[in-house]
């Protein structure tokens, strides 16, 4: 996208000797170095009680075991890194920090910490004077309901324009997303069949083969549709649905994602199915009486003009057969002139990961002389290129230039939570389920027309794929 914005002359990043900094983002840091997007000094900012040269060897440690240390770019990121160490609710913390900003005019300061410590961060930044053309980028879960994040955005927009807060879903700084958009709305046959004239039904589908894998604490706290329904796959979600916009521009491409959530009417108890697996009340800082859903499956309408009537199904969960994001767009049956057993709906699927694919489902003539019908598949498969960015990195890159078009603006978020709030409030029936099932039986109440179409196991080709839920 254009960008005129001024980039950011320092990165000041809040929880530095995190999990998720040592995972994601001393890998991302390291990408942005050796593309040349990264020149500026890196403040990391926590409480451990470490130096400067420990912090740095916590950077070497996590490119090691996260994707590999690239001599020369580690090198200029050593270069670049500096640390502050002490408690967030300490002013002397800042004031060092403030020290350290000397000279800096336009910081952008990362919160890698839990949105409970937004706001006091936000005030000891103010404070100490460190937030003239500041930009602030903010790690999900952004609130935890919809009163929590109309809070937050009180407090932020109390401080700063909307144009200088960056809301993070590293969801969205995934490429495979954002092909769907320019797959849409750069390919005119698209738009002959996509609206509710043609369309019969819409799925995504996002499967983990994995469990909670020892952050029982967090997700507990959490659950399926706070972690990835509100926030990634209601970007999914938008990115199907939404309008050509008007211009490229991040305003109007946020706009007509907002379109999407506004005629989307707040979830009703009928529309929406909780599972948890077994085994999940053993896990580690899990209460002994959860009540936190591992498992989601949701009926959604999209009361747009060209989605009017369509169904769209979410369905996400944990220890599933496969991991694997899907969308699966099921096209209505043409009139039965062949037998009735050999024709099955046309659909397009889109794989998003683990590998991106694009298939037409289709009925082709089966072996013989018989005007039989035979589903098949017409597939278009990409592997990552190691020249892509990933996601953090893109996400990154693009907050310190000022271009907001990754990120979720403040009637995004609020519209997001007002859908699911109502369930969140009043909570729903919970359904157990085995390990590596496709969620509890009770997910026939929230099923598209036809069934759920499940990702292929990885070994398995996708024309030989069965429909069945």
């Amino acid at each position: 996208m254009s960008n005129t914005h001024p980039h950011s002359d320092a990165l000041v990043f809040f929880g530095a000797t995190g999990d998720l900094a040592y995972k994601k983002i001393f890998p991302a840091l390291q990408a942005m170095v050796k593309r040349g997007n990264l020149t500026v000094p890196v403040i990391g900012v926590a409480k451990a009680g470490w130096t400067l040269d420990q912090f740095k060897a916590r950077a070497l440690d996590s490119l090691e075991k996260h994707g590999g240390v690239d001599p020369e770019a580690f090198q200029k990121l050593s270069g670049l890194l500096r640390y502050v160490d002490g408690d967030y609710s300490d002013p002397a913390t800042f004031e060092t920090l403030g020290r350290e900003l000397e000279g800096v005019g336009r910081p952008a300061h990362y919160l890698a910490i839990p949105p409970t410590m937004f706001e006091q961060v936000l005030g000891q930044l103010v404070h100490c004077g460190c937030m003239t053309n500041a930009r602030m980028i903010l790690e999900k879960p952004f609130g935890h309901d919809l009163a929590s994040a109309r809070h937050l955005n009180q407090v932020l927009l109390r401080k700063f324009d909307e144009t200088a807060i960056f809301r993070i879903d590293h969801y969205l700084g995934k490429r495979p997303v954002n092909h769907m958009v320019v797959f849409r709305f750069a390919n005119a046959f698209m738009e002959a069949f996509w609206n509710r004239k043609y369309v019969e039904s819409v799925q995504i589908t996002m499967a983990e083969d994995f469990g909670v894998q020892g952050r029982g604490a967090f997700y507990d706290q959490t659950g399926a549709i706070r972690d990835v329904v509100q926030n990634h796959l209601f970007q999914v979600l938008c990115n199907l649905a939404m309008e050509p916009p008007v211009r490229m521009d991040s305003e109007s491409i946020r706009d007509e994602k907002v379109k999407v959530l506004k005629a989307i009417p707040d979830l009703e108890e009928e529309h929406v199915v909780r599972g948890q697996f077994r085994g999940y009340l053993n896990e580690k800082g899990v209460v002994p009486d959860s009540r936190t859903e591992t498992f989601a499956a949701l009926k959604l309408e999209v009361n747009s003009w060209r989605w009017h009537g369509v169904p769209f199904y979410i369905r996400a969960g944990k220890n599933l057969p496969v991991t694997c994001t899907e969308i699966v767009c099921r096209l209505r049956k043409p009139p039965a002139i062949f037998p009735a057993d050999g024709i099955q709906s046309n659909y397009m699927r889109m794989r998003i990961s683990p590998d991106v694919t694009i298939a037409m489902g289709m009925t082709v003539m089966a072996d013989g002389e018989k005007m039989i019908g035979l589903p098949a598949e017409m597939v278009m498969s990409h592997q990552k290129s190691a020249q892509e960015m990933d996601a953090y990195e893109r996400v990154l890159s693009d907050a310190m230039a000022g271009d907001a078009t990754l990120f979720a603006r403040e009637d995004y978020v609020e519209e997001a939570w007002r859908i699911v709030d109502p369930l969140l409030r009043t909570g729903t029936p919970l359904h157990p389920y085995d390990s590596h099932s496709w969620g509890p039986d009770a997910v026939e109440q929230v099923t598209p027309p036809g069934g759920w179409q499940n990702p292929a196991i990885a070994h398995e080709p996708a024309a030989l794929r069965s429909e069945a839920a």
